[in-house]
């Protein structure tokens, strides 16, 4: 029968073990496989870093929650990334968001750029901007919505069907909204990324990424990639983020819940410059973001007014936590400056809007009221001498 989205985080990919009945998949924690002889394996199993009966339930069930046809498990969302990135050769060239994970910035500028492989930053939440950027040493468009920290909105269908009109691989990091709200894979997309580590888990406990296409010469691509350069996800871990993935609908409902009030509060508060939140109606992505999507997220982004100093706003706080990171059940801010996107240049992040003042809020499953009025004392005790 076919599931709604609700039903597949419970019962999707591989929907416990049939061989003792457990309803939950086992943690299958051993390096290799006994073969019955030279070529005969028992269901295919030969090396963990090949396959892994726990990695292969979870790298389906992200398939399934995408509507797509192959997910690929990680370490990380980073070494999903440079599994991705290694699709292509030197000469070629991305167009990629103009804000997007420090990280993945990190790893375009310093790492695969030494292998000749660019790229060129662009307001993609402009389709023109896109087209005007391809050339003929593009091969792919990355795009993150909402994008990382300013909550960019890009119209995944439109970006994407730029890409194919010019032969071009559509790639989209969807890590702040997970599949229980948007599905890349469904407006056009080629690949779809997630740092498994963020909601998808859940609980601040364990790291992962994920990978997730429709088309099999490129999941065969993907796989053999995965297999040589190794960045795997472990058994245990992929066990963590099955069981994360069970409540991630009812943690997104309560996530969105909060943020929406938090948001609301803000923007009414008279302590902040600027918000980023795609849902207020305010918000420049609004409309788009409620087209393609089935709820705005629970990432704010937030510019103090001048009075206050942000650096006193983070040691002033009492229940919401200082910290890299995002999406876990607890609220989580960081200073986007000096931690997420401190790879990128001062003068590129002031060019796109990530200025020294703004903060990023990761809102947890706490209680709203506690959380407003920990933000509400700590921005009155940040009130500049």
């Amino acid at each position: 029968m076919s599931l709604q989205i609700e039903s597949l985080l419970i019962h999707g990919g591989v929907d416990g073990d049939v061989t003792t009945g457990a309803v939950n998949v086992p943690v299958f924690q051993t390096s290799t496989f006994k073969q019955d002889g030279l070529g005969k394996t028992r269901g295919g199993w030969e090396y963990a870093r090949s396959g892994n009966p726990t990695r292969d339930a979870v790298e389906k069930l992200i398939a399934d929650l995408e509507h797509a046809k192959y997910g690929l498990a990680f370490a990380t969302g980073l070494a999903a990334i440079n599994t991705v990135l290694s699709l292509f050769k030197s000469g070629d060239k991305l167009v990629v968001s103009d804000n997007i994970y420090g990280g993945t910035f990190r790893i375009l500028d310093n790492v695969f750029n030494n292998f000749g492989i660019t790229y060129k930053i662009v307001n993609t939440s402009n389709p023109k901007e896109v087209e005007d950027a391809i050339d003929e040493n593009v091969k792919a468009v990355y795009i993150e919505t909402p994008a990382n920290p300013l909550l960019t909105i890009t119209d995944i269908k439109a970006v994407s069907d730029i890409a194919h009109k010019h032969g071009l691989l559509s790639i989209v990091d969807n890590t702040f909204l997970t599949p229980y709200l948007q599905r890349p894979i469904t407006l056009g997309a080629d690949i779809v990324i997630h740092s498994g580590t963020k909601y998808l888990g859940g609980h601040s406990d364990t790291l992962s990424g994920f990978v997730v296409v429709n088309d099999k010469e490129l999941a065969d691509r993907l796989y053999y990639l995965q297999n040589a350069i190794g960045g795997v996800l472990a058994p245990w871990d992929s066990f963590l983020v099955i069981r994360g993935i069970k409540t991630l609908g009812v943690r997104m409902d309560r996530h969105i819940e909060n943020a929406k009030k938090l948001a609301k509060w803000l923007s009414e508060s008279g302590y902040v410059d600027k918000i980023y939140f795609p849902g207020l109606e305010s918000d420049s992505g609004y409309e788009i973001q409620k087209k393609q999507a089935d709820g705005p997220g629970a990432m704010i982004s937030f510019v103090l007014k001048e009075k206050y100093d942000y650096r006193k706003f983070f040691e002033s706080l009492k229940l919401i936590t200082l910290a890299e990171s995002l999406g876990g059940v607890e609220s989580l801010v960081c200073h986007p400056a000096t931690m997420t996107h401190a790879a990128i240049p001062a003068d590129v992040r002031k060019q796109v809007g990530i200025v020294d003042e703004l903060i990023r809020f990761s809102v947890g499953l706490e209680n709203v009221n506690d959380l407003i009025e920990d933000l509400k004392q700590a921005i009155e005790n940040s009130i500049k001498e």
